[in-house]
């Protein structure tokens, strides 16, 4: 499962985006650091403020139905190349491809690979509660998948929004970048190499601009499974409990109030387990989870303590909150009562058995979880911009020089600089002709989606823009045209812009919004 936006976090995106985005997701509203990863919520309806320079210093059926294709773009995409290179394979495109240079580009970078680099480190971590006995390590999949590794392998319906091009990168009608590291889940219990996996990658999703979010992030899943035809006398409940009996213990407090299964809010697969089944592998599930979070908060609290002499600890709290996933039921979401706050950390649950069976494993069953890298780096690290994971700054990356070498000498991130935001607004009329613009008689393939702008303005400032917000929207009385206005916080990582520098920004920004989706200029 992959990470929370399936089954994972940015928990698992194998569920449909489970938590994974690089996104932090809180129980409650706080002040902390991880409400920066939260889901961006609604936005306020402003009056159009003045620009502003702070100044200081395929589509196809799932379970073997039909293929059941939207029709694809009406207009040719003139400036699309005919052929791309992804990682030295070359791929041929078509109308659908929607993947800037500015991705593209990102391909390669491998963050969780790359020696040091906190993404790196996190993978690390988790990946140390889980013994290479039992569970193979898959951290180099090729990030270029078909539609039906990505979304038919998982039983995602022909409709749902994870498959359409305002979410998802396509090169073809066919292949895209993979959302979610669950893309490779059937494959790998198709291969059944071993008793359990973990997977790291780079996922790549169209989202908004703001600081817990990017296009391109990473996601670790894992899964432990059980063959009924290979363990002792075929009594699988039996086997998983002395699995589960091999696990070392915690003195952690877990709250877990609820039943093991409830049929209808968290239903027991029952034409495919019965409830001992089931309880077993929730057991594994939980204890293995519960040492993996042990584990990274505990070195997160180490270099809180570390570094700041007037740090107050306080005792971890664990709780489990029944949750609802496709891929998995039951399943459950992890919170964490960590700095005052209850933080969703990971999603997971007993696999849906159907996964199973369409990859040739029908003997088999398991449990699975998803959870985001970048999420957890940000909190291990108190990385408050997840462009900064991108940096290729010195002044960032080696303050984690040598850590993946000796753990204990994770420390948390120091600022090196703040550099003063310049925000500018941009105001236009969506076009007449599509249904967002106010024609409701026709929906037009081309209708504005919030995605399409955040990847113009991507596309032309790249990570010196902070984050992009709706400030106002305005529908015409008469002629029900709709007009929007959106604020652009220009910010550099690395240097002061000057005012001059966010103008000429900003003005090719409006240009290609009025190039690539046809609005009108206020």
């Amino acid at each position: 499962m992959a990470g929370p936006r399936v089954l994972a976090a940015n928990v698992m995106r194998v569920v449909p985006r489970i938590g994974a985005h690089s996104h932090v997701m809180t129980a409650s509203a706080t002040a902390s650091l991880l409400r920066l990863g939260a889901q961006a919520g609604s936005r306020l309806s402003l009056t159009r403020a003045p620009s502003h320079c702070l100044r200081v210093t395929s589509y196809s059926s799932s379970a073997g139905g039909a293929a059941s294709s939207p029709p694809p773009p009406s207009t040719p995409n003139s400036s699309r190349p005919a052929t791309i290179e992804v990682n030295g394979k070359t791929y041929t495109t078509d109308e659908w491809y929607n993947v800037p240079q500015t991705v593209l580009a990102l391909t390669g970078r491998k963050l969780h690979l790359q020696k040091d680099h906190p993404v790196a480190i996190t993978r690390q971590i988790i990946e140390s509660k889980f013994p290479t006995a039992t569970y193979k390590r898959y951290n180099e999949f090729d990030p270029v998948v078909s539609t039906i590794q990505n979304f038919d392998s998982l039983g995602f319906p022909p409709d749902h929004v994870g498959r359409a091009r305002s979410d998802t990168y396509y090169i073809n009608e066919t292949t895209l970048l993979r959302t979610h590291t669950s893309a490779h889940q059937a494959d790998t219990f198709r291969a059944s190499a071993s008793g359990g996996y973990l997977i790291s990658a780079d996922v790549y999703r169209r989202d908004e601009v703001d600081r817990s979010h990017y296009p391109v992030f990473h996601q670790m899943e894992g899964a432990r499974v059980w063959d009924r035809t290979k363990v002792p006398n075929g009594d699988v409940v039996a086997a998983i409990y002395a699995d589960l009996a091999k696990l070392p213990t915690h003195d952690v407090k877990v709250e877990d109030p609820n039943p093991p299964h409830h049929p209808e809010r968290n239903p027991l697969q029952s034409e495919h387990h019965s409830p001992e089944e089931a309880e077993a592998v929730a057991a594994h599930l939980k204890r293995s989870l519960e040492l993996m979070v042990v584990e990274i908060f505990t070195r997160a609290k180490q270099a809180a303590a570390r570094q700041d002499p007037d740090y107050v600890d306080e005792p971890l709290r664990v709780r489990w909150v029944e949750a609802y996933f496709p891929f998995t039921s039951p399943s459950w979401e992890l919170e964490v009562y960590y700095q005052g706050d209850w933080l969703e950390v990971l999603g997971c649950g007993v696999c849906k058995q159907e996964l199973f069976i369409n990859a040739d494993q029908p003997q088999q069953l398991g449990w699975a979880f998803g959870i985001g890298l970048e999420r957890i780096a940000m909190l291990l690290f108190q990385i408050p911009d997840i462009r900064l994971f991108w940096s290729k700054d010195e002044r960032f990356l080696s303050q984690f020089t040598a850590v993946q070498d000796d753990l204990d000498k994770l420390k948390r991130f120091v600022p090196f600089s703040k550099y003063p935001a310049c925000w500018k607004d941009v105001s236009f009329w969506l076009r007449s002709t599509s249904a967002a613009g106010g024609n409701t008689a026709v929906a037009n393939v081309h209708d504005f989606h919030e995605n399409d702008l955040m990847e113009v303005v991507r596309d032309v400032a790249g990570d010196v823009v902070e984050d992009v917000q709706l400030k106002d929207q305005f529908t015409h009385p008469k002629t029900g045209r709709k007009s929007m206005c959106y604020r652009i916080n220009y910010r550099s990582l690395e240097k002061t812009l000057t005012n001059e520098e966010a103008n000429d920004f900003h003005e090719r920004v409006r240009q290609g919004l009025v190039e690539k989706l046809g609005v009108e200029l206020r």
